[in-house]
């Protein structure tokens, strides 16, 4: 978790993103990562995938698991509640977000804003994500895989 919050933050201060936009990117893919931790199957090889593409005025995240027995839908906890605010969190801080079945499980995805500097032809990065994020059009991209506890950058 931590490592997929250092590597994304580093990756968009790198792109010249504001730091507010930065924490938003960081606490997004904390929640849809521990989501996919808590509540699905891993994917074939006990991994889990956290993917990322900057656009010019927006960032996607997406993380892609085995599933579950249920879809991931944001809930409204009672106040004493300890759990079940991340979705809500997430549907604030973005601009939309959903959840794509696949053949080997769910990516939950995100698009949030991305102020900063021009980044037009800002291409290369890391490709981490094989199934292609959700309207993907160009631009940085950024993505790791979760095996076991260990972070790995994709190649």
């Amino acid at each position: 978790m931590i490592a997929a919050r250092s590597h994304i933050g580093i990756d968009l201060r790198k792109a010249g993103i504001v730091t507010p936009a930065i924490g938003d990117a960081t606490l997004v893919v904390s929640e849809l990562l521990t989501n996919a931790i808590l509540h699905a199957r891993p994917l074939p090889g006990a991994r889990v995938l956290v993917a990322w593409a900057l656009r010019e005025r927006s960032l996607e995240v997406a993380v892609s698991d085995g599933g579950a027995m249920t879809r991931p839908r944001a809930t409204l906890p009672s106040l004493s509640s300890i759990g079940g605010r991340g979705l809500a969190i997430v549907e604030n801080l973005s601009w939309r977000w959903g959840a794509l079945p696949n053949d080997f499980g769910l990516t939950v995805w995100a698009v949030l804003p991305a102020p900063g500097s021009d980044r037009a032809g800002c291409g290369g990065g890391l490709a981490g994500y094989n199934g292609g994020l959700v309207g993907y059009g160009g631009g940085y991209r950024g993505g790791y895989d979760y095996s076991g506890g260990a972070a790995r950058q994709q190649a």
